[in-house]
């Protein structure tokens, strides 16, 4: 391709909203641009190292017997309401009619759609398992979109949905998937880890993300540094509980005044007791029902761990007139003493490491000192609710602790079990003859944010680094002194042979300055830069710049093809870890 002819337009200033690397490179770059909040065009240099991503997407899942089809972006609300999540999805989920007055969406995914086309073909066990997959546009009405194609509104995903005769069989096709993620994302050429995750409004029980990362990610993963264990925030586990307290040690109950104070820094700060003495009491709307958490002051609930928890299908924090009405009292005075045998109480497993808590006395400007478990309250359920933390035992290994690290998530992995076959009626006669659900995973990967996150692993202060086997273009040929015919016919013939040799090739035949050639192509991110100059080629040579490494090699005009060549293709299946 000849640059003077592309479709390309690089940009000098950063729009006010890219904030993020891989934003403000990508617009100044010209991979993409705005049409609307979160909606963007891909132009050509996005488009290619999209297309790269998808192909080495539907190698690795075609090898695995995986099979593509392409299902309707529109889809209509009797099958969401069928599944039960018309009413659950909320506003992510873009609603209109149709002429007639249908209700219809734009599929932020397709669950639905899937278990609704294989329910029309499956009949037998024998005829299973299937995984059928499919790279399609997406729409979800996000609040707040940022960060360009990170959290976009509309985006390209491969989802893909497997279905099997039975749980053992459904985990060897998840574990089938993992392991194609895997290979995927090293052919991409991007540093990654699988974690363990929420399920979030997919459902299932059991997920990994595949997080590649960074250091400007939105997710944070909590990793031991002793042995294997990854998981997102929102999933990693924290350790055992306390065992039995020294009850010699429990103190007499004190109720004390405090004023005004509501908040744990403000009572903390008021009785001068540090915020790990604190018995946070927090009450939530479950399906409607109040729920009181208990939780140390030092920690913070984690609500997707409290909602798989009480197996809610809609958990909010209650508002205050809820609180009243069931507390007695306005949030920031509740406490575990005392409260109604109706009130379902959850305690975090750090209610078990500690004596005598501070906590509210469910009497406004008031709390109470000495707060023990068991002697004055019994909670309904202990578990896991709470964010693990950087510092924390490993809940896998003796010995280790966790550590932190940023990451943006790629993709993600879900058994899902036969939440969607049993409501959509998805089944099939077993060996006896008896009608059995269908057991189901579902596999996602953003094709546009691996785009993205590789750029945001990969760049410098003057560019893109593009890992090889997504770059949109592999080599940049640049000739500076386009009135010097030697220049340009050794420019023309390495052009010509590098696109024989199969290489994705650019030359930059724009009559520019050489220094405007040169920054263009660092923030372009060709891997290799061929410069070829007046002396340069004179003296039969050409200057070879390597772009992740800065490296810059003199070589003999006839060698160039072959010793870039063979650096190209050794690259080309990635391998980054």
């Amino acid at each position: 391709m000849r640059l003077s002819q592309s479709f390309y337009k690089t940009l000098k200033e950063i729009p006010k909203d890219a904030r993020i690397p891989s934003h403000q490179l990508m617009f100044r770059s010209g991979m993409i641009q705005q049409l609307s909040s979160g909606i963007y065009n891909y132009l050509p240099l996005a488009l290619r190292s999209i297309r790269k991503i998808e192909k080495i997407i539907r190698e690795e899942l075609d090898s695995r017997g995986c099979e593509e089809v392409l299902m309707p972006a529109v889809q209509p609300a009797s099958l969401w309401q069928e599944s039960g999540r018309w009413d659950l999805y909320g506003d992510l989920l873009l609603r209109f009619k149709d002429r007639k007055g249908n209700d219809y969406c734009m599929g932020p995914t397709h669950e639905e759609v899937i278990t609704d086309m294989v329910r029309r073909n499956l009949k037998s066990w024998k005829q299973l398992p299937w995984n059928l997959y499919q790279i399609q546009g997406k729409f979800r009405d996000e609040f707040r979109p940022r960060f360009g194609l990170m959290r976009g509104r509309e985006f390209i995903m491969k989802d893909a949905y497997s279905f099997d005769v039975d749980v053992e069989s459904a985990k060897k096709s998840y574990w089938k998937m993992h392991e194609a993620y895997t290979a995927i994302f090293s052919r991409c050429g991007v540093r990654f880890r699988a974690v363990d995750a929420a399920t979030g409004e997919i459902g299932g029980d059991m997920s990994q993300e595949f997080q590649v990362l960074a250091s400007s990610g939105e997710d944070l993963i909590l990793s031991c540094d002793s042995c294997n264990y990854a998981a997102n925030i929102e999933k990693a586990v924290t350790t055992s509980t306390g065992g039995t307290p020294d009850e010699t040690a429990f103190k007499a109950l004190e109720t004390v005044d405090t004023p005004g104070q509501k908040t744990i820094e403000e009572v903390s700060s008021f009785l001068g007791a540090e915020a790990s003495g604190f018995l946070k009491s927090l009450v939530y709307e479950s399906d409607s029902k109040p729920v009181l958490v208990l939780i140390a002051g030092d920690r913070d609930v984690n609500e997707s761990k409290l909602q798989a928890a009480l197996g809610s299908g809609v958990l909010r924090m209650a508002s205050n007139t809820l609180v009243e009405k069931t507390m007695g009292t306005s949030p920031g005075y509740v406490g575990p003493v005392g409260v109604s045998s109706e009130v379902f109480v959850v305690a975090d497993l750090s209610v078990t490491r500690g004596i005598n808590w501070i906590s509210g006395a469910n009497e406004k400007d008031k709390h109470i000192r000495n707060v023990n478990l068991r002697r004055d309250f019994n909670p309904d359920k202990v578990i896991d609710i709470a964010f693990a933390a950087a510092g924390d035992s490993c809940p896998k290994c003796s010995g280790g602790k966790l550590e932190e690290h940023r990451g943006i998530e790629v993709g993600q992995v879900f058994y899902l079990g036969n939440k969607y076959s049993k409501m959509m009626d998805c089944s099939f006669l077993d060996e006896e003859g008896e009608s059995q659900p269908a057991e189901m995973g579902c596999y996602g990967i953003g094709v546009g944010r691996t785009m993205a996150a590789a750029i945001e692993q990969n760049h410098d202060e003057n560019g893109i680094i593009w890992p090889v086997p997504i770059a949109p273009w592999e080599v940049v040929v640049l000739p500076l002194q386009l009135n010097d015919e030697a220049v340009v016919e050794a420019a023309e013939t390495i052009y010509e042979s590098f696109r024989m040799a199969g290489i994705d090739t650019m030359i930059d035949d724009r009559n520019e300055r050489a220094g405007f050639k040169f920054k263009d192509a660092d923030l372009i991110g060709y891997p290799v830069q061929v410069v070829l100059g007046g002396r340069s080629v004179a003296a039969g040579n050409a200057e070879v710049k390597f772009r992740e490494s800065g490296e810059k090699s003199e070589m003999p005009l006839d060698d160039v093809v072959v010793v870039v060549r063979d650096w190209i293709l050794e690259r080309r299946q990635g391998g980054a870890e």
